[in-house]
């Protein structure tokens, strides 16, 4: 039996939301809602759907739901799903602040909901790949470039775009955070929109992550170092390269290889993902206290831009408190 699912806002990301759920296994997309109903009518439309007149209705047909919605309404809405008996996916952020997010953590805990929280990347074919061999990383150089689009303007670039490749540090290195150094400019909006930052771990391992989206082109590079090789991502081709180093006699001999993956849609993995935690009521990859870590750390980049845009005297237009999103 298939689970009826719903997806909350059908903004630029929600419609590739439903479209995927529209085929995704295991799933079966009841409708869609979004507070501008004439969008939630030609979304439902073009898909066959049902156009629900309320969120209410919606919570009412579905057993899951997909969030796509501004990060300021996640808590909200993702507590009136949990009272109704409703799973929810959440896209990332979590939440906008930490306190909202321990409070969506304790009530999908005491409620027995799923929560799951839409860090995209973890279900890309070549990260999959890059994890499973993933051993003791030393050091990371990441590149996050994108062309400014006015989708962005209401977030500042730590939330939209570096929070994907903090989400997957975390994931891979597995250890507390011991410091983190961070600069960011605002260029074309009032927020952050190219910052660079400098995480390190209390077992040594050094990050250095930089994202942008005032690019003239659209660069994701993901590159780390474990002891004797180093990895590359590339996450449009999803395929890992990995160049190694051998000791033959005492010679050291280079290595190619690149590793075996499976093309696939990685927004429609983590989709079915989240329809395998409804229906088997396991964990999910991503569940709440991963997406508390990654914003949790992506806040402690943002103050630590915040006391460098002090420093040379930069206005940010972040509130204090807030994820970024308004």
């Amino acid at each position: 039996m298939k689970v009826p699912v719903a997806v909350i806002g059908v903004g630029e990301h929600g419609r590739k939301h439903a479209r995927q759920l529209l085929e995704a296994e295991g799933a079966q997309l009841v409708g869609v809602y979004d507070l501008r109903a004439e969008r939630a009518r030609e979304v439902a439309a073009e898909l066959g759907v049902q156009a629900f007149a309320s969120l209410d209705a919606a919570l009412g047909a579905a057993a899951a739901v997909s969030v796509v919605i501004p990060t300021t309404d996640h808590a909200r809405v993702a507590r009136q799903a949990f009272d109704r008996g409703v799973d929810v996916l959440l896209e990332k952020p979590i939440t906008r602040t930490l306190e909202e997010a321990d409070d969506l953590i304790a009530r999908a805990t005491a409620q027995g909901r799923i929560l799951q929280v839409g860090h995209l990347e973890r279900f890309n074919p070549g990260v999959v790949a890059a994890k499973a061999m993933t051993h003791s990383p030393l050091f990371f150089e990441i590149h996050r470039l994108g062309v400014f689009s006015p989708r962005s303007l209401d977030v500042d670039v730590v939330f939209d775009l570096m929070i994907h490749d903090l989400d997957l540090v975390l994931w891979m290195v597995n250890a507390p955070v011991a410091d983190v150094r961070a600069v960011g400019l605002p260029v074309l909006s009032d927020k952050v929109d190219i910052a660079n930052a400098r995480v390190e771990f209390q077992n040594g391992t050094v990050a250095n992550c930089t994202a942008s989206r005032v690019s003239t082109e659209r660069v994701r590079k993901f590159r780390y170092f474990q002891p004797n090789e180093y990895v590359s991502i590339d996450f449009t081709r999803q395929d890992v390269l990995v160049l190694s180093v051998a000791h033959d006699g005492g010679v050291p001999r280079l290595g190619f290889r690149k590793l075996e993956t499976e093309p696939r849609e990685p927004l429609r993995a983590e989709l079915e993902a989240f329809i395998e935690s409804v229906c088997t009521r396991r964990p999910p990859l991503v569940g709440g206290p991963e997406g508390r870590q990654a914003l949790a750390l992506a806040e402690r980049v943002m103050t630590r831009i915040e006391e460098h845009a002090a420093l040379v005297n930069v206005p940010l237009g972040r509130a204090a408190g807030r994820s970024g999103e308004i």
